[in-house]
């Protein structure tokens, strides 16, 4: 058992299209796979080691220093609210709803009349696109900018000194209520900008409203047991603060990391909690190859500092909660399996295999934090062993 559990979410990191890809329109997708093709793999020598070799081309070859295996999806569908639901022990058996041609006409006149400001917009689109494509528009009459992708989500965006940030949030937090029944999409997303065309950029105000778990995850679990649980990133907005004892709301991956660094010297205690954003929004959404390679190398830069500093009483585990593979047509999520590394001091290298479900993770961490609970899962914490 640890005193200390982190878990850090590469947001979109996944490592091979599974069995059911082809269901999803995701075929040969492979996240890290096509991310690390023909990149100088030196500058990711700690995530390698601590795994993520055995998904390159040359993985066979190579010796984790770590536990290190692979999660298949069991929930119906490839997004983030689905993913980390999955990864808490909450399987989704029925997909969220989607909007490939836009919003019903019925949502939209809600969402004008409750809000007080027009709509335009309503269809699938890059969020970087529409703003550049719709952002003098909306800041001529006001309206919302609204829009989907093939995820169950409804994204609302607004130049900051058009629509004030508080009021952008109370928008989606109607659109939340409307989006409920048959309609209940999985997140509702402020996506605030700012600038002057054409050069509209994105702040780091996003806010996510996503909608409540079905039932009680790991993090109520221990919450309820007196175990503490931290959410760092968009954690909190995910389980709508469900379960959460503390939320830290930082953004972006350099300021999650900070977080984690000082976290770690506080010798905080229970669930960590960690989603790294910029992987997915910045680079896998947008089709950035090297971006995303970058942020990887940045990433296992960081690591090096954070293992150097996690003492003998503190596990730490990585993980992803879908793909999002940069080099196919598609700018969405992908249907893939996702890591799951393991270390801690001291550890002995084992083999996880191919985990049937996300919820292993659940299960494991309840055991490494010693609760005994109900949860969904086959945990494989008997192979997280130290000497």
């Amino acid at each position: 058992m640890f005193k200390s559990v982190y878990i850090l979410v590469m947001d979109s990191v996944g490592v091979g299209a599974q069995p059911d890809a082809y269901k999803f329109g995701d075929e040969g997708a492979d996240t890290f796979g096509h991310v690390t093709y023909g990149e100088d793999l030196r500058k990711i020598d700690l995530l390698l080691k601590l795994g993520m070799c055995k998904f390159t081309q040359n993985g066979k070859s190579c010796s984790p220093i770590g536990a290190w295996g692979r999660m298949k999806e069991l929930s119906a569908g490839k997004d983030t609210v689905t993913g980390h639901w999955e990864l808490m022990g909450v399987v989704t058996k029925k997909p969220m709803p989607v909007y490939p041609n836009g919003f019903p006409e019925h949502i939209i006149k809600r969402l004008e009349q409750e809000t007080g400001r027009g709509v335009i917009g309503n269809k699938p689109a890059s969020g970087t696109q529409i703003i550049a494509e719709l952002g003098e528009e909306h800041c001529k009459t006001g309206s919302l900018i609204v829009y989907t992708s093939q995820d169950s989500v409804l994204q609302i965006a607004a130049h900051e000194e058009v629509v004030p940030l508080d009021e952008l949030y109370r928008s989606c937090e109607i659109a939340r209520k409307i989006m409920s029944g048959d309609d209940a999409c999985g997140r509702i997303i402020a996506r605030p900008f700012v600038g002057q065309a054409p050069n509209f950029t994105r702040t780091s105000n996003r806010r996510d409203f996503s909608l409540k778990p079905p039932q009680k995850t790991l993090l109520d679990m221990l919450f309820e047991n007196g175990i503490k649980t931290t959410a760092v990133g968009k954690i909190d907005d995910i389980f709508c603060s469900q379960g959460i004892s503390d939320a830290i709301h930082s953004h972006g991956n350099a300021e999650c990391l900070d977080t984690v660094m000082s976290l770690l010297k506080q010798k905080r205690e229970g669930l960590v909690f960690v989603n790294l954003v910029d992987f997915d929004m910045l680079y896998g959404h947008r089709n950035d190859k090297e971006g995303y390679f970058q942020a990887l190398a940045y990433f296992n830069d960081r690591l090096k500092e954070i293992i150097a500093n996690t003492d003998d009483e503190t596990c730490l585990i990585i993980t992803a909660d879908h793909g999002c593979d940069p080099t196919d047509a598609s700018t969405d999520h992908s249907r893939e399996y996702v890591p799951v590394l393991v270390y801690a001091n001291n550890i002995k290298p084992a083999r996880l295999c191919t985990r049937n479900g996300f919820s292993d993770l659940a299960a494991t961490v309840a055991d490494l934090l010693g609760v005994k609970c109900d949860i969904r899962g086959k945990s494989f914490a008997e192979r997280i062993k130290t000497n």
